[in-house]
């Protein structure tokens, strides 16, 4: 079946990738719900990523700017399912990349940042829920380091928080809008390292599905998607995805 998904890509012209935190495990970061999951181990966590706790519990975010300085992210390099896609694009064959993901390692790896959709934000910047500033998260966690337990925006005193998508928080329309737009495009649609539970992201697989591409799955555990895929490949992101990406 690898082979088979292998000569799709081949002949695919516009390929589009959706991604979900099983493409970075390899690069340390945990996934949320797989059987190791942040959210799996650690229930408790779910709270620090929930906005209504975030906004009125100085102690949640206290624990979130703790947690945040922890980040695995900060050690964390692309691996070879990231690289394998940065080839895709280079071969002219990526259309779209959408991503779950928060670590930008797809545009480190060297994915253009305008193929990438990030559809739950990033936690490389912060942002102010009051007056909307943004800057790179690491000045804001030198201020962490240097004693402020839960700094505040500099120019208005507002509320800072990783500028990521939390629960409870909306989605923004017109990201998720290009996200169904490319998906309907594509030929072929390859989701990895996805459990394909959370919406509307989601919907991009039967979106494409609809429009007539062909959908390849990728992931360690069975998806909710796995039904309509035209192939599945449950193992290693980062032995398969190099394979049906080599040119």
């Amino acid at each position: 079946m690898i082979e088979e998904v292998w000569r799709w890509v081949k002949e695919a012209k516009r390929v589009v990738v959706l991604t979900g935190a099983g493409i970075s495990t390899d690069s340390g970061i945990p996934d949320f719900r797989g059987p190791q999951g942040l959210w799996t181990r650690n229930p408790k966590a779910v709270k620090l990523s929930d906005i209504r706790y975030y906004m009125s519990d100085p102690e949640v975010r206290r624990l979130a700017w703790q947690s945040r300085l922890e980040h695995s992210t900060w050690q964390a390099k692309p691996n070879v399912g990231h690289l394998a896609l940065v080839d895709l694009e280079r071969r002219g064959k990526l259309h779209a990349l959408i991503t779950q993901n928060i670590d930008e390692l797809h545009q480190i790896a060297g994915n253009s940042p305008d193929k990438v959709i990030e559809v739950h934000g990033t936690v490389r910047k912060a942002v102010c829920m009051s007056c909307g500033w943004r800057g790179p998260m690491l000045e804001t966690l030198e201020r962490v380091r240097a004693g402020e337990a839960d700094p505040s925006c500099l120019a208005c005193g507002g509320i800072l928080k990783s500028d990521t998508i939390s629960f409870g928080q909306a989605l923004i329309p017109e990201v998720i809008d290009r996200a169904m737009t490319v998906a309907a495009q594509a030929d072929l649609l390859v989701a990895v390292g996805s459990t394909l539970q959370v919406y509307p992201v989601a919907g991009a697989v039967p979106a494409a599905k609809a429009a007539g591409a062909k959908v390849a799955i990728i992931n360690a555990q069975p998806t909710a998607m796995d039904d309509i895929a035209d192939a599945v490949l449950p193992g290693s992101i980062s032995e398969i995805l190099p394979r049906i990406c080599a040119g």
